[in-house]
């Protein structure tokens, strides 16, 4: 069965829209963040965590991104709670703890943070750091498939076609699929160009 682990470094995404993705930010800028991120200011401290995980602008330092991240997480950012769970899930400036990665992801999921939505469906899928449940899968993987995540359509058509979480379904798995395709994902078109051709 495919997972898609949208979990990488890379997808560290989650921060404020101040953080341009093309370059680094330069070193006035981040002179700037670090006054206002003393001051408290938490979308400051989200972009520090930022360019310290990612090593922009600043050496790599998982510690001190771990640290940003929770001071702004602290004061209800969700950006920082979803970065802070992806820290937390690959051990990242802490040790690996499904258990933390998925308090974090939930209050992330909580506030809307497209990103921590899928992952905490792709969290139930596994069982990682909560019990395993289908069930559960398929309610957030259902929620951030509304909002447009090709990965959750793609999962919603596995769950169909195998029913796990739900009656299984192989013609609304297709559909799944379909939407997953039209969303970008390679596998949704393959997978619906495989049930087509069985005929369903």
């Amino acid at each position: 069965m495919k997972y898609v682990l949208l979990l990488l470094c890379t997808t560290m995404l989650a921060f404020s829209a101040t953080i341009a993705k093309a370059e680094p930010p330069k070193q006035t800028q981040i002179i700037e963040w670090r006054l206002a991120a003393d001051q408290g200011d938490a979308n400051a401290q989200v972009n520090l965590g930022y360019i310290y995980a990612e090593g922009q602008g600043l050496p790599l330092n998982y510690f001190e991104a771990m640290r940003w991240y929770r001071l702004a997480a602290d004061q209800g950012n969700a950006n920082a709670q979803f970065n802070l769970g992806l820290m937390y899930y690959y051990g990242q400036g802490a040790p690996q703890s499904y258990a933390e990665a998925v308090k974090w992801i939930r209050l992330a999921a909580d506030h809307g943070v497209a990103s921590a939505i899928y992952t905490l469906g792709l969290m139930y899928d596994k069982g990682q750091g909560v019990r395993q449940s289908y069930f559960e899968a398929v309610k957030w993987y259902s929620i951030a498939a509304d909002q447009g995540n090709a990965y959750a359509k793609y999962n919603l058509g596995v769950k169909y076609l195998y029913g796990q979480g739900v009656i299984q379904n192989k013609a609304i798995a297709k559909e799944w699929f379909g939407k997953a395709c039209d969303s970008g994902d390679q596998d949704g078109c393959d997978r619906y160009r495989e049930l087509n051709l069985k005929g369903l």
